[in-house]
């Protein structure tokens, strides 16, 4: 005797329709765009990259009208597309905010202080993982490690570095942001939209002025060993994790002397070297 799906329990449900077009006047201006970056290379496939990007930069996410589009202009197919968009974190799968904020917590960022300032975010902003405000002006994301232990912290914004956080201080960051104040990363060109940022991803100019003339580097913590190399002796400082009229005291980060350490995780800590309440006392053998 044989049993039906619906017996089962197994709903078989309706094939997926196709992934309907752009209209006609966005596909007309996306494929001049498409057709600018796909000149750049060789070989045409290997544009898919910057084209998720400027379709992303179009609706915010990379949509399966996004990927077909993609696919439409590589000669590839939507699996081929879907492949590489899910692979890679930086190509959203879904609507977000207009300001993606993501907090490191990678191993030194969380020790120093990144997973308290997820979680403070998380209860002031009232979102999950991934999840936007309900204004649609910020996404909340924990981030992998972004090359900046050394001004850990960081919580990056539209891919920006803010070094240096501390709970309060990101607070006061998202809430700028839903406020729609000038807000300045500590290293790199002012912000502009996530949309602006696809854009500009997909290796179309930032036109907007004096803006790429703003361009992060590494900062001053990051050279200190090439400059030591060089026989330079000039300390780095510690930048500052915000700045203007909303800085609090309580969060501002220690300026150290030419004889201390010179980067945010070599702040002193309380150990059992320095607490005398907890002394390490010797080590003892073995068995004993």
């Amino acid at each position: 005797m044989t049993t039906s799906s619906s017996e089962r329990g197994v709903s078989l449900g309706m094939p997926e329709l196709p992934a309907p077009a752009y209209p006609d006047d966005v596909r007309a201006r996306l494929e001049a765009d498409a057709r600018e970056v796909i000149a750049r290379y060789p070989d045409s496939r290997s544009a898919l990259l910057p084209l998720l990007h400027l379709v992303q930069a179009e609706e915010g996410h990379v949509t399966r009208t996004g990927m077909r589009f993609c696919a439409d202009m590589l000669d590839l197919t939507t699996a081929e597309v879907t492949a590489v968009a899910t692979f890679y974190t930086m190509y959203r799968r879904k609507a977000s905010g207009d300001y993606q904020v993501g907090v490191c917590t990678n191993t030194l960022c969380a020790v120093m202080g990144g997973d308290a300032i997820f979680e403070t975010l998380q209860e002031h902003l009232g979102v999950g993982n991934g999840e936007t405000t309900d204004d649609g002006k910020v996404t909340l994301e924990h981030i992998e490690c972004n090359a900046a232990c050394d001004y850990a912290p960081v919580v990056m914004v539209n891919w920006e570095f803010f070094d240096n956080q501390t709970p309060g201080s990101a607070k006061r960051l998202v809430d700028d942001l839903r406020a729609d104040r000038p807000v300045q990363p500590t290293r790199g060109a002012r912000l502009c939209t996530f949309k602006e940022t696809a854009r500009i991803l997909a290796g179309f100019p930032d036109e907007r002025p004096g803006a790429v003339e703003e361009g992060g580097s590494a900062g001053p913590a990051s050279l200190v060993g090439l400059r030591l190399a060089r026989g330079e002796a000039a300390p780095a400082r510690v930048v500052h994790p915000r700045g203007g009229p909303h800085d609090d005291p309580q969060d501002r980060v220690h300026e150290p002397s030419p004889a201390e350490h010179l980067s945010s995780h070599d702040a002193p800590q309380e150990t059992s070297a320095s607490d005398p309440a907890h002394p390490a006392g010797p080590t003892a053998e073995e068995g004993e």
